[in-house]
């Protein structure tokens, strides 16, 4: 199956301040970062089913030596992703941002 995928415009805000904290820390970093988030979102589209389900329909697939997760929908052929988060984030903080981003998606 043939899955399209499209970003919530609070995921571009949410990988710009990766970016932006991982390039202070060492220049290029942050260039990484978005590189490897882009990479699994591809990687997302080829097997969307492979990643759990988290909370409600979120699924949640980590990013490789980044400690932050991509939260995702798939609705038919489609891919929608909610949030680039870190991973050190409340679990009930990230909830009630996705239960908002999902409000404000309707």
């Amino acid at each position: 199956m043939i899955y399209s995928l499209s970003f919530l415009p609070a995921v571009e805000g949410d990988a710009i301040n990766g970016y932006r904290w991982y390039e202070e820390k060492a220049v290029g970093l942050g260039e990484e970062f978005l590189r490897l988030f882009y990479a699994i979102a591809g990687e997302i589209v080829r097997n969307p089913l492979i990643y759990q389900i988290l909370y409600k329909d979120f699924r949640r697939c980590l990013l490789r030596r980044f400690p932050y997760a991509i939260y995702y929908r798939v609705d038919k052929q489609e891919i929608i992703v909610y949030a680039l988060f870190h991973c050190a984030r409340n679990p009930t903080v990230i909830k009630q941002n996705l239960s908002v981003r999902e409000q404000k998606d309707r």
